[in-house]
């Protein structure tokens, strides 16, 4: 994967800072946290098939099926990268496959992101809740039970995952609006942006290309498209992981978001690891995998 973006820079500069520290943080000698130069180096996992839900060349999605005869639980995987073209699907691959052998299908999505044309607002939102309600296509083809789909995203994927569990509530008028989204059983958010109006993070400038503007000159794109402004969502569970040491996305992003919707009921649990940065919650081999695993699962059972 090349890396064009200054948008790199920024991300390993912030995670370098932590790396840089001197003091102690929550033990006398913590372990560097993973980098985004880490993750983007892990080479592709192989998927079973490779498949468009729409014309556009980014408009596909990675199936990666267990062995036997199904019917198998779905869980929808959506990469972060700050939205950016730069970075693609790849670098999240390791996830699904670690899913995907403990017996779940995983349907990984590629979209169209900033840089890219039609990328931002609204083709990056559309392409999510597309490839989502797909599934549906390949329910005939395929051996998925659609009565047991989860949606995880990391980072940017994880304010897409928030989003698209909201989709429900878009108005008919809306350029999101997309008919009929398909049920779920919840979403699980790996370190997610879950307020598009406060964020400041690595993803700099980012959030004002995606949407178009700033808050003050699309504020109704930004009620739309902000999973915190989607709340309460009464009806699906959300599972919250974030690691302390996020520097990327920082934890006050789901801290903020749990706090709101356990005010209006909502089924929301966060789990905080405190060793972890921003990218071992996307890393199997990683002490923060049983938790996302158990995130996971908790919502397929």
């Amino acid at each position: 994967m090349r890396i064009r973006s200054k948008l790199f820079m920024v991300m390993l500069m912030a995670a370098g800072a932590v790396l840089g520290q001197t003091k102690p943080l929550e033990s006398p000698d913590p372990a560097p946290v993973m980098t985004a130069r880490d993750i983007l180096q892990w080479p592709a996992a192989p998927y079973d098939h490779r498949l468009p839900y729409g014309k556009d060349p980014l408009q596909f999605g990675e199936l990666r099926l267990p062995p036997g005869d199904g019917l198998f639980p779905v869980v929808v995987v959506i990469h972060g990268g700050c939205w950016q073209a730069e970075y693609n699907l790849d670098h999240i691959g390791r996830l699904c496959a670690a899913l995907t052998a403990e017996g779940v299908a995983t349907w990984s999505l590629e979209y169209r992101r900033i840089g890219d044309e039609g990328g931002g607002w609204p083709g990056t939102f559309l392409d999510v809740g597309r490839g989502i309600d797909h599934l549906r296509e390949l329910e005939y083809h395929y051996p998925l039970d659609l009565k047991r789909v989860v949606i995880i995203g990391h980072s940017a994927g994880g304010h897409l995952a928030l989003w698209a569990a909201a989709r429900y509530k878009i108005p008919r008028q809306s350029p999101l609006y997309l008919a009929k989204p398909l049920a779920l059983r919840g979403v699980v958010s790996l370190a997610g942006i879950t307020d598009l109006r406060t964020y400041t993070g690595g993803c700099g400038d980012a959030v004002r290309q995606l949407m178009g503007g700033t808050p003050a000159d699309v504020g109704e794109r930004y009620h739309q498209a902000s999973p915190r402004e989607q709340l309460p969502l009464p009806d699906i569970a959300v599972r919250l992981v974030h690691g302390r040491r996020d520097i990327i996305v920082p934890l006050a992003q789901s801290e903020s978001y749990r706090v709101l919707s356990r005010t209006n009921r909502g089924n929301v649990q966060l789990s905080v690891i405190d060793p972890a940065g921003h990218f071992e919650l996307i890393d199997p081999d990683s002490g923060a995998w049983q938790m996302v695993r158990r995130a996971v699962f908790s919502l397929l059972q």
